[in-house]
């Protein structure tokens, strides 16, 4: 089994032996229950890597030493997923499948649709939530890059990025049950930013897939059943990690 991942301190990882304390030491020593002699390994969440060996540990902090380093570079294509936000805690689901199947961000869509709406003055908490349940399902991945999770954006803006991407000889892709093309024919460019954009569970009107595909986005389905918004995001994750070659 590989060592379990704890997020540090870029600072700390420079040094040959690091207190691992806080939340992260807590639940290294009181929760994995790590002991002298096992391995570890910590992360600055941007790609630096700590391979460590536990030579100490209380109920509150772990002391490793660092035995290799290793930066891991930004993957191509970027893979950016814009979910609109589900019901429920379906959205903190979404957000722990996609960062354990790689995506690198996340973006939170008040799409028009969407029965939950992040009031705000609940939407830090609400956007906490999803950033939380990112940090905890790459940790849980052993990823050494934890995904970006930005504001609440609304639909002009992700049309704007969509419009960005695909300028830069990137791609925007629209889930949609009523497509043509299935996911799997599309042929994926090797650099640059590939959106997904996830409805909500009412569809996505037809007013914003009008600005989508003007935006130059392609419709495009998963398959002959119809997914929830909560798991069709990790669905076409797959896919594209596949088809570009990632995995």
């Amino acid at each position: 089994m590989s060592p379990p991942v704890f997020l540090a301190g870029e600072a700390d990882l420079g040094r040959d032996r690091v207190v691992l304390d806080g939340p992260e030491g807590r639940h290294a020593a009181t929760v994995k229950r790590l002991r002298p002699g096992e391995r570890v390994d910590l992360t600055d969440g941007a790609g630096l890597m700590a391979e460590c060996v536990v030579v100490a540990a209380d109920r509150a902090a772990l002391t490793v030493e660092v035995i290799a380093r290793r930066t891991d570079p930004a993957p191509e294509p970027r893979l950016v997923a814009v979910q609109a936000l589900p019901k429920g805690d379906r959205g903190e689901l979404a957000v722990e499948t996609m960062t354990e199947a790689g995506v690198d961000e996340i973006v939170p869509w008040a799409a028009a649709r969407c029965v939950t709406r992040w009031r705000p003055e609940r939407r830090d908490k609400a956007l906490g939530r999803w950033r939380g349940a990112a940090r905890e399902a790459a940790k849980q991945a052993r990823r050494s890059r934890l995904p970006e999770v930005p504001g609440l954006a609304s639909t002009p803006e992700v049309v704007r990025r969509v419009a960005a991407a695909v300028a830069a000889g990137g791609a925007g892709l629209v889930l949609h049950e009523g497509a043509k093309d299935p996911l799997s024919a599309v042929a994926p460019p090797s650099t640059g930013e590939i959106f997904v954009v996830i409805g909500p569970e009412g569809g996505i009107t037809d007013d914003e897939l009008a600005a989508l595909t003007a935006a130059g986005a392609s419709a495009v389905r998963l398959g002959p059943t119809v997914l929830r918004t909560s798991t069709a995001g990790v669905a076409a994750l797959s896919v594209l990690q596949a088809a570009t070659g990632r995995w």
